[in-house]
């Protein structure tokens, strides 16, 4: 009995043996060298293209709007990032010898663009979106690299991480990665056309749409290459499908109209809000013609993967919630957005037949009534019309009722917003300003 028990643990020693081996394999055995010296800061003297190269690129990348915080200095990093899992908080990127990446050399950035791992060898946190960075070219990364080399220096310390165990470890990233991570460059498919190909290589990579617009599991992986709709739980947002007509797929939509849409936020009787609208403000409002020309054109080619429209009777239509909810609406809607949903053009988005009203997700109309906003402030849309909050005018069967009643209509469908969704959102967000 005792043999067989040592035959077992040998067996399983060796099989552990094994796996340790197989991760660190595909987790560090990446083949970079990065013995080199650090290159001097880029001066603008001769290399003015690449700065305004790399100074492009991170726009596109919107890569200042996670590292630099609220009331900080830019691309100082420390700004948190809250995850099932925790709070991260986004590294410096300015040259400071001491806090930033003063001692990187380019080799180093490229490995932590493409494979995921800091200049002292650590695996990174997946929310630094490597999963899709790994798609940068290397000219791009160098690129980059210059630019923020070029930055200010700010001796400004990050923050520790805050992870519950044992999502903090190196071993526990090791596995992640191993599901959810395959580190390769971008290449271009020979049967589309150099414009697919362009927008591909912006939508997968650099813009990480899919950081947003993919689902994932109870381990925060998904399918990078998915977009058919995500839910980003720590913020209470859905970001929607843009592989669906119920949704946000752009199939249809001809490419000016796309264009317009990530140039100014509005087009197509449509409007970005949320993070989307941060997305455009910060990000692709700066992006040429003919790069949003490319992601449209890309956008267009997904996939369509048709979701199921909920079942609701007549009666569930005009139930008494809704009933109530026009009584509501009446009262506080429909003086912007009109008293059949018809909305004010380039003012006050229209409701009826809207098809971010009737999204199967209604986390973003009860984040847009509940703390109201605006929509991208761009150059062409400077002064954008602004959604007043309700959080302290709405009771929470009030606007249940109210969006009940918007979901259900003018022409729209959709099952009603319970009490409870109400509630959950206010607890949840209560929780994240905590």
């Amino acid at each position: 009995m005792i043999g067989i028990l040592k035959k077992i643990l040998l067996a399983a020693l060796i099989l552990g043996a094994m796996i340790a081996g197989w991760l660190w394999h595909i987790n560090y055995n990446d083949g970079v060298n990065v013995s080199g010296p650090v290159e001097p800061v880029a001066a603008a003297e001769g290399q003015a293209a690449l700065l305004e190269r790399g100074a492009y690129l991170a726009r596109a990348g919107n890569c200042m709007a996670c590292h630099t915080a609220r009331g900080g200095e830019a691309w100082a990093g420390g700004r948190p990032i809250a995850t099932p899992f925790g709070t991260l908080y986004s590294s410096n990127l300015t040259p400071a010898p001491d806090a930033g990446l003063g001692q990187w050399n380019s080799a180093e950035f490229w490995r932590a663009l493409h494979h995921g791992r800091s200049r002292d060898g650590r695996l990174l946190y997946p929310a630094f979106p490597y999963t899709h960075t790994t798609q940068i070219v290397r000219a791009d990364s160098d690129a980059l690299y210059a630019y923020l080399q070029s930055l200010k220096p700010v001796s400004e310390t990050v923050p520790d991480h805050q992870l519950s165990w044992p999502y903090g470890t190196q071993a526990a990233l090791a596995v992640w990665r191993a599901l959810y991570f395959q580190p390769g460059t971008y290449q271009e498919d020979p049967q589309r056309g150099k414009e697919w190909n362009r927008g591909a290589y912006l939508v997968r990579g650099l813009a990480h749409c899919s950081a947003c617009h993919t689902p994932r599991d109870s381990l925060a992986g998904g399918n990078w290459q998915d977009l058919s709709g995500g839910l980003m739980p720590t913020q209470g947002w859905y970001a929607p499908s843009l592989q669906s007509p119920r949704e946000a797929g752009l199939a249809d939509w001809p490419v000016q109209d796309i264009v317009r849409l990530l140039q100014t936020g509005y087009a197509h009787n449509a409007s970005t809000s949320g993070p989307m609208a941060e997305v455009v403000s910060q990000s692709t409002q700066y992006l040429s013609t003919d790069d949003l020309s490319a992601m449209a054109v890309y956008l267009k080619s997904l996939p369509q993967a048709e979701v199921a429209r909920p079942e609701t009777s007549a009666n569930e239509r005009r139930s008494y919630n809704v009933a109530a909810g026009q009584k509501i609406y009446e009262n506080r809607c429909a003086s912007c957005h009109g008293s059949e949903g018809q909305g004010v053009p380039n003012a006050y988005p229209r409701l009826s037949g809207n098809r971010a009203v009737t999204l199967p997700h209604t986390e973003n109309l009860m984040q847009s009534v509940l703390y109201g906003g605006f929509g991208a402030s761009t150059a062409g849309h400077a002064r954008p019309f602004g959604m007043p909050p309700f959080v302290l005018e709405l009771t929470d069967p009030e606007l249940a009722a109210v969006l009940s009643y918007i979901r259900n209509s003018w022409g729209n469908q959709a099952p009603e917003v319970s009490i409870l969704d109400v509630h959950t959102m206010r607890a949840n967000s209560r929780s994240t300003l905590d």
